[in-house]
């Protein structure tokens, strides 16, 4: 299934989408509470265009949680050995949008920043002291990501990544999520960043250097999941930190990020004073 958190002329709904349409679900709470009651919804006979509704950021999430460096050759034009373990910081929810909204921020804060697609990983049960081989069964699903970054504050103001990865609107989200079971295999996904047109990011997810399973069974050692936490699994090499010279997002840029089998996340960005 792909599930959408949708407005249309008749109020925001949980939708399916099936071809160029979205159908209503019966559920009428929010993806995240869907989520936590495990519950797979039917759809309903009424049903929009999709080109007629505007999709919103598929889920709110308890917590973002995301993995640094965990493609090699992203590790490598960044000038950082690979990590010995998962590197993980956090996202605040709050930096969360969804596609078609803009991402913006102020030169007074920031004037480095850069796009990181992702592929995001929606638990869909509380998972703690996970197995590898358990792993799968934790996860409800998968949309696309973009960790969209302040590299003047990560690395060169703050000493650490929290503000500088969680910015209002440095989340980009959707446009949907597309449920564990439409995606045979997770690391046999294209994944390609655009900005204006130009390809910046052209990489796979078998490329991950520590697997979704990894990912799910350390984490869960250290905290729990809960379900609709997101895990954001890092981002292949072709970043604007890595270019030379070093090259970051503007004023009316356009970011696209698409993922096989997930869609296209699609935002431009707009900057204040």
């Amino acid at each position: 299934m792909k599930l959408v958190t949708c407005t249309t002329k008749r109020g925001t709904r949980i939708g399916e989408v099936v071809d160029d349409r979205v159908y209503s679900t019966a559920w009428v709470d929010s993806m995240a509470r869907l989520i936590r009651r495990g519950f797979t919804p039917n759809r309903i006979s009424e049903f929009f265009p999709l080109d007629e509704v505007t999709l919103e950021a598929p889920l709110r999430p308890g917590k973002i949680v995301a993995i640094g460096r965990n493609y090699a050759e992203h590790a490598k034009e960044t000038g950082h050995d690979l990590p010995a373990a998962p590197l993980i910081f956090a996202k605040f929810p709050s930096s969360i949008i969804g596609p078609g909204e803009d991402i913006v921020w102020s030169e007074s804060i920031t004037k480095e920043v850069d796009w990181e697609g992702e592929l995001a990983v929606v638990i869909g049960k509380r998972a703690r002291n996970v197995s590898e081989d358990d792993a799968y069964t934790y996860v409800f699903g998968y949309t696309i990501a973009n960790d969209v970054s302040a590299r003047d504050l990560q690395l060169r103001q703050d000493g650490q990544w929290t503000r500088g990865k969680s910015l209002d609107t440095f989340c980009p989200l959707g446009p949907w999520i597309v449920t564990r079971d439409e995606i045979a295999d997770p690391h046999k996904l294209k994944l390609k960043t655009t900005v204006n047109g130009e390809t910046r990011q052209n990489g796979s997810t078998k490329d991950m250097i520590f697997k979704i399973p990894q990912l799910i069974a350390y984490c869960s050692r250290s905290f729990t999941l809960e379900p609709g936490d997101i895990i954001l699994t890092g981002t292949p090499p072709g970043v604007g930190e890595g270019m030379d010279p070093k090259t970051y997002l503007k004023d009316g840029d356009e970011v696209v990020v698409t993922i096989t089998g997930l869609g296209e996340l699609r935002n431009r960005c707009r900057v204040t004073e």
